[in-house]
């Protein structure tokens, strides 16, 4: 299918050459040539600088939206109402301004919108998901997430000061950057109903008006009762994940990719039962799994989101709640 690319940056390029490796070649790029990339890779392929222009000429099927985020509606909204399907990068937005005019145009087009959080492709990941619904925890307690990264060392190649991340007028800041944990708490263990928040810029890096350091209190519909921790400037990363319940515990870390389970077998003697050893159960991903795996799982479902195959596994409602949820611990 025809499939037009807005925004040729690092995640732009990554979906520009997962879409080659699944055997895509009809690509238009739409782009502004402010990337700092280089051009190499992309020669051969027509480059368009007017949305509407683009559309019109080549009526794409599909867009990606990877431009930044800030600039996200301005391509969104026309490609939906123009009745493209749309990848469309977390977080989808900057604010709430337009997200009511998206959401008409998806309606219009069949709701074939998915919302690029591609952790939800993690192999282990689901594995915790469906151990959760399994009830294999019994009543879940609490979760806390932790994700600490270096921002300077994302895109090596580049000065970090002046990516999206680390300014406003682009819609930065750690909670909007790292906004995938609030997607995959809530894939995980249903809606989050209460949210409270500390954030600051409490480290040397020279950031323009966002924060770097944010620790967000949580409260599920479930009962649950948890936290999530993101910043900018912890050297080596970290990305770890841990669900407590009566029955036992979850351990989960993206530097491995493994997930523990650690059982009760007295769980269901009581709070009061005789200790005894946990079972441990480990959960590892496929052998030679790597990173971008997640990003082709994604692809290789949005061809088919947009081909009328499948229902987006991420919907633009899961894209806004996770917006709603990133801007009240802003506030």
């Amino acid at each position: 299918m025809k499939i037009l690319i807005a925004g040729l940056g690092s995640i732009g390029r990554r979906h520009f050459r997962n879409l080659i490796a699944l055997g895509e070649r009809d690509l238009v790029l739409y782009r502004t040539r402010k990337a700092t990339l280089p051009d190499d890779e992309l020669a051969g392929y027509p480059v368009e600088t007017d949305l509407a222009e683009a559309l019109r000429r080549h009526r794409p099927q599909a867009v990606v939206v990877a431009n930044p985020t800030s600039l996200h509606m301005e391509v969104a909204i026309p490609a939906a109402q123009a009745g493209c399907a749309l990848l469309l990068e977390k977080p989808i937005a900057e604010d709430l301004h337009r997200v009511d005019e998206l959401r008409r145009a998806a309606e219009a087009n069949g709701h074939r919108i998915l919302v690029g959080f591609q952790f939800r492709y993690h192999p282990t990941l689901r594995k915790a998901r469906e151990l959760l619904q399994a009830g294999a925890l019994g009543q879940v307690l609490t979760v806390h997430a932790h994700w600490g990264e270096y921002l300077p060392n994302w895109h090596p190649w580049e000065d970090y000061r002046a990516g999206y991340a680390a300014r406003e007028e682009l819609g930065g800041g750690v909670i909007r950057t790292l906004t995938h944990p609030l997607d995959y708490l809530r894939y995980l263990l249903g809606e989050i109903e209460t949210l409270q928040a500390l954030h600051g810029h409490v480290s040397p890096l020279e950031l323009q008006g966002v924060e770097d350091v944010a620790e967000i209190g949580l409260k599920f519909a479930c009962g649950a009762l948890g936290g999530l921790h993101l910043n900018y400037f912890q050297r080596p990363p970290v990305h770890r994940l841990e669900v407590v319940g009566t029955n036992g515990t979850l351990r989960w870390d993206n530097a491995d990719g493994v997930l523990i389970h650690l059982h009760l077998p007295d769980a269901f003697g009581g709070i009061y039962a005789h200790p005894s050893p946990p079972v441990e159960s480990r959960y590892a991903p496929p052998p030679g799994f790597e990173r971008n795996d997640l990003f082709l799982a994604q692809t290789r479902h949005f061809l088919e989101v947009a081909a009328g195959q499948a229902s987006p596994l991420c919907t633009l409602e899961d894209g806004i709640r996770a917006l709603e949820l990133a801007l009240a611990a802003r506030k």
